[in-house]
């Protein structure tokens, strides 16, 4: 009878350990400087009168986010002299985007936004090598049994970096310059590649690529030799595409609405991030239930109805209660259908090259935050804001359609 809680406790022990920490500290280092690039970039340019217009093109600055599959095999191939060969590349990243921060917080967007995107392009480029090791780690460490917490304490830990990055960001730029908010980001940055050091090494794969060509042909080759492999990355690359081409131009919206900084950072960052926990939690106990095809299709639908919610706002006002509103249905039914997306991408990769082939899927999944994002500031100046936001809402029609073709897909309706 006693053996029955002590068992229980030492399952919690087991699950709850130094990896798991390292899988929520992981999670922070990675959320921190991606918002870094996005929305704070973009408060920054509006403060300092860039137009809409340049402040879309930015959106190329995460270029290094989609084609991160193009330089992942090396950092499974080489191992570095020190650390070992996944500590060792994640932090020579870390110490790299640390760098990066500091000389984007010496660029003035006013006077020269070329100076600017050069910064931010090594701010994405670390990054997104940082994300590289991090996933590979990640799968390393964990047994099959933890990936699931361990995914879970790492995205909470990519949010909560988010959060501070962005929310926090945008609260002290009404204090102090926006040039203190990125030299104070760069050393919270390098506060979180401390654990680095003293994490453990993942023990060397079994199936470590021996040569150069192996590691860059042989993923890529499996997937596309696949009966479905286009149809899977057209879905990939339309399921979210409609909700990324709205958020990037949220805040010049809220901006051009009359919402103060701290009214964004406060309501949309804070209230919308837990907002967005919420949607996961639900959103994964929802896939358990009612399977993953039709939670695709249901949180689709809800994604570009949140869209729609702008428009809705754009009527009323520099209201706050319906900036909440706005913002918590956007964000719950994003989360939602993040959870649903990642399980998607998750189950179309062969355990045989993971780190490849996901590297491979996410950054298709980024095309539409960096290459069709890029025209939407032309495209809200163009239409208006009513009619950029009813674009990105109908725009989602053709990645819910596409679901179609996932009925019969064992993959899909686990």
């Amino acid at each position: 009878m006693t053996s029955r809680p002590n068992s229980a406790f030492l399952s919690w022990a087991s699950v709850f350990n130094a990896r798991m920490f390292m899988a929520l500290v992981m999670g922070f280092a990675g959320g921190l400087p991606l918002l870094l690039t996005g929305s704070v970039l973009q408060a920054w340019m509006s403060d300092a009168g860039v137009d809409l217009t340049t402040i879309g093109f930015f959106a190329l600055a995460g270029l290094p986010y989609t084609l991160k599959f193009v330089w992942a095999p090396l950092l499974d191939r080489f191992t570095l002299p020190f650390l070992g060969r996944r500590r060792g590349w994640l932090f020579v990243a870390q110490l790299c985007l640390v760098l990066a921060l500091v000389y984007l917080s010496l660029q003035q967007p006013g006077i020269s936004a070329t100076s600017v995107a050069i910064a931010a392009l090594l701010v994405t480029f670390f990054s997104a090598t940082q994300d590289i090791v991090i996933d590979a780690y990640r799968r390393e460490t964990l047994s099959d049994n933890e990936q699931g917490l361990g995914a879970s304490l790492y995205v909470n830990g990519y949010r909560i970096g988010m959060l501070v990055a962005s929310g926090g960001g945008l609260i002290l730029a009404d204090i102090v310059s926006f040039s203190t908010v990125y030299q104070l980001m760069a050393a919270l940055m390098l506060l979180a590649s401390l654990p680095t050091l003293f994490a453990s090494e993942p023990s060397a794969a079994l199936d470590r690529p021996k040569t150069l060509y192996t590691a860059i042909v042989h993923p890529f080759v499996e997937f596309f030799q696949r009966r479905e492999a286009v149809v899977i990355l057209l879905f990939i690359l339309l399921y979210k595409v409609g909700d990324t081409m709205a958020s990037n131009m949220t805040t010049p919206f809220y901006l051009a609405l009359g919402f103060s900084k701290t009214e964004i950072g406060t309501v949309v960052k804070l209230f919308g991030f837990w907002a967005t926990i919420a949607g996961g939690l639900i959103g994964g106990i929802l896939i358990l239930k009612i399977g993953a095809y039709r939670a695709l299709w249901g949180f689709g639908i809800l994604q570009a109805l949140s869209t729609a919610g702008f428009i809705v706002l754009n009527a009323i006002g520099p209201s706050t209660p319906a900036l909440a509103g706005v913002i918590a249905f956007e964000n719950l039914s994003a989360g939602m259908g993040t959870a649903a997306f990642i399980g998607f991408m998750a189950s179309q990769t062969d355990k045989r090259f993971t780190a490849t082939q996901y590297a491979l899927l996410t950054s298709l999944m980024g095309v539409p935050r960096v290459l069709i994002s890029a025209p939407t500031g032309w495209m809200a100046e163009v239409l208006g804001w009513n009619g950029f936001f009813l674009l990105c809402t109908l725009i989602a029609i053709p990645g819910l359609l596409i679901l179609l073709r996932f009925k019969n897909w064992n993959t899909a309706n686990r």
